[in-house]
């Protein structure tokens, strides 16, 4: 069962338009969490829907791709950012 912290990151998620990200971190401050990176990270994590719920348009602050928990991991994610931008 999703927590209420995940179902506002799903949220959030959902808000991201085609072809851009937003980092962990602007997600957290989004929610009032600023500190909150790693539990953002952790609801993209457990999100069960990849690919239809866009978590991989959220990546690190630094511009690193983070991680990602669909089949593919890290290597889908670079391709469908890739797909995206072009």
């Amino acid at each position: 069962m999703a927590t209420e912290f995940q179902k506002a990151v799903w949220n959030e998620i959902d808000k991201i338009p085609y072809g851009t990200t937003k980092s962990y971190k602007e997600i957290a401050t989004i929610l009032g969490k600023p500190g909150a990176s790693r539990a953002v990270a952790n609801a993209c994590g457990k999100n069960p829907t990849p690919i239809i719920r866009p978590c991989h348009r959220v990546i690190c602050s630094s511009g690193k791709i983070g991680g990602y928990s669909a089949n593919g991991g890290t290597r889908l994610k670079k391709v469908l950012l890739k797909i995206e931008s072009s």
